[in-house]
C-alpha cells in the first residue's frame, strides 16, 4: 500500500490563525473568538492551536498586532515637518481601525508587548523628540493622539441618531430640526468631525510649540 503524501504546506501557521481570528472579530465581534470557534473555522482540533498560541490572549494580540502593522510610519522618517507628520500618521492609524471598528476595544488597551504597536510608540515618541518637543510633553503628544484616533474610531455620532425626523419633537429639541439627516450623511459627517477636530488638535500644538521655542 502506497503512503498518503504529506501536504506540502502545513495544516496550520500562526499567519492562518491570526488571518481566521480577524475574520471572526470583522464578522461578529471579540467575543465570538474562541480556541473551539476558530479551530472549527480552521479544520482543525482545537489542542492543535496551542502549538503556535498558548492563550487567546495571544492571538488577540497577534490579530491587533497585524492591523496595527499597516499603519503607515514613514512620515517620521523621511524628513516630514512634525505637524504634517501627525495628520498624515492619524490619518494612516485611523483608517486602519476603522477598517476593522470591533477590534478597537482591543486596540485601546494599548500596545503592552506588541512589536507593531511598540514600533508605532517609538516612531511617534520619537519623531516629537526629534522635532524639539521634550521627551515628557512628547509622550503626552503621543497618548493625546491615540486617545483622540481611538474614540474617533469606536463609534459613529452620526449613526448614533435616528432617520425618523417625528423622533425630533421642536418642542422638545428645538435645534434638532435637522438631526434625523445625520444617519444618511453618516460617513460625510464623522470624517468631517475627524478631520475637524485633528487639525484643531495640531493647530494647537503648533501654538503651543512657538510659545517654548520663541
Amino acid at each position: 500500500m502506497s503512503r498518503m503524501a504529506r501536504p506540502r504546506k502545513p495544516l496550520l501557521s500562526r499567519e492562518r490563525i491570526v488571518t481566521a481570528a480577524l475574520t471572526l472579530v470583522d464578522a461578529d465581534g471579540l467575543a465570538a473568538v474562541s480556541t473551539r470557534r476558530l479551530a472549527a473555522e480552521l479544520g482543525v482540533s482545537g489542542p492543535s492551536l496551542y502549538n503556535h498560541f498558548t492563550t487567546k490572549d495571544e492571538i488577540l494580540g497577534a490579530v491587533a498586532d497585524l492591523v496595527v502593522s499597516e499603519v503607515d510610519l514613514s512620515m517620521f522618517e523621511d524628513g516630514s515637518d512634525w505637524p504634517d507628520a501627525l495628520l498624515a500618521w492619524a490619518r494612516s492609524y485611523r483608517a486602519a481601525l476603522r477598517a476593522h471598528p470591533k477590534l478597537v476595544p482591543y486596540l485601546a488597551q494599548g500596545p503592552g508587548r506588541r512589536p507593531a504597536g511598540l514600533r508605532m510608540a517609538d516612531a511617534v515618541f520619537g519623531g516629537m523628540v526629534t522635532a524639539g518637543w521634550p521627551p515628557a510633553q512628547a509622550t503626552h503628544i503621543g497618548a493625546l493622539m491615540r486617545y483622540f484616533v481611538t474614540g474617533s474610531a469606536l463609534g459613529s455620532f452620526a449613526g448614533g441618531f435616528v432617520a425618523d425626523p417625528e423622533a425630533y419633537d421642536p418642542a422638545d429639541y428645538p435645534h434638532l430640526g435637522q438631526a434625523h439627516l445625520l444617519a444618511v450623511r453618516q460617513r460625510e459627517v464623522d470624517e468631517g468631525a475627524f478631520e475637524t477636530g485633528l487639525r484643531a488638535l495640531v493647530a494647537g500644538l503648533v501654538l503651543r510649540f512657538r510659545e517654548s521655542h520663541p
